[in-house]
């Protein structure tokens, strides 16, 4: 497997791992936070989810940037 699909899986897996840890830690804050996404408007939804991609590849530029 090449190094960026190998990155790809391993990125995928710890997202997986911390989703499913604050599902199992935390069941009611999670609950309370899906029924507030469903009220949200589809344009807030939308920008919120452009807003944390654009902070994720901030933090992988940075993360790159520092060795």
């Amino acid at each position: 497997m090449t190094e960026p699909l190998r990155d790809l899986g391993i990125a995928l897996a710890l997202v997986l791992v911390i989703e499913g840890l604050l599902y199992a830690l935390f069941p009611g804050a999670m609950h309370k936070l899906m029924t507030l996404a469903l009220s949200q408007p589809t344009g807030v939804m939308r920008w919120a989810g452009l807003a944390a991609a654009a902070a994720g590849v901030a933090l992988v530029w940075v993360v790159q940037h520092l060795n």
